[in-house]
């Protein structure tokens, strides 16, 4: 019986060909590779038991097969997966923030955010994965340009809690006119609740006293959202 080959000790370009995703990528580019293997070349090792391309497989087998679903991951949790000590975690972590971080600035060159689908692509990679929520508020000038964005809020699953003092005290440091509310459902449902409706009425109507607008309301799911003024919610109106 064959022996098989210990990988953890071996350099990628040691391996065998056919497990050389570095070299496939520089002979036919990345479009060629599977997300696997791109994995793999950040892996660059696997265990004494398979390659660093089988790890790769287990883990977008652990993960239902997305890749967001592992960029979600936390780096306790890659390191509950055998083969992935401290820094393999932090280098997939590294590589997949610095496509989130691409994605954003995508959308920040943009700079003006006058519908709700650029909102959307722009706090995605901020809010989108997360399993607990967070509260957002992007702060615009009368042209709709973006002047800074701001978590004022982090809660549990179902829940966070906002001060709508804190909200108004950062539009009056930065001269803003125009606040977009962000937050996400980690339940992948972006049907506003209750609570989400009175949180957007009341941080409307303390805008209101300041002569501030609240010129949306956007809740984010990973695939889709959800847009008060989109849908004409009065909680908007001023």
């Amino acid at each position: 019986m064959k022996k098989k080959t210990d990988y953890s000790k071996l350099n990628i370009k040691e391996w065998c060909v056919e497990d050389r995703p570095r070299e496939k990528y520089e002979a036919l580019g990345a479009h060629s590779l599977s997300d696997a293997e791109l994995l793999a070349i950040l892996l660059r090792s696997g265990t004494r038991e398979e390659t660093a391309v089988d790890l790769a497989k287990r883990l977008m087998r652990m993960c239902d097969q997305r890749l967001a679903n592992v960029s979600n991951l936390s780096m306790n949790e890659l390191q509950q997966v055998n083969g992935i000590g401290k820094t393999k975690a932090v280098t997939l972590l590294a590589a997949f923030e610095l496509g989130k971080r691409i994605r954003s600035e995508e959308k920040v060159s943009m700079n003006k955010f006058d519908n709700s689908n650029s909102v959307y692509e722009f706090m995605l990679p901020k809010i989108g994965y997360l399993d607990h929520e967070e509260f957002w508020v992007l702060y615009l000038n009368q042209a709709l340009l973006l002047l800074k964005t701001v978590n004022v809020g982090r809660g549990g699953i179902n829940s966070t809690i906002v001060d709508e003092r804190v909200i108004l005290r950062h539009a009056l440091e930065l001269s803003a006119t125009q606040l977009i509310l962000c937050h996400n459902h980690p339940s992948e449902d972006p049907h506003p609740s209750l609570p989400d409706h009175k949180i957007t009425q009341r941080i409307a109507n303390a805008a209101k006293v300041l002569n501030l607008k609240v010129a949306d309301h956007i809740i984010i799911c990973r695939d889709s959202y959800f847009s008060y003024r989109d849908m004409g919610r009065n909680e908007l109106a001023m």
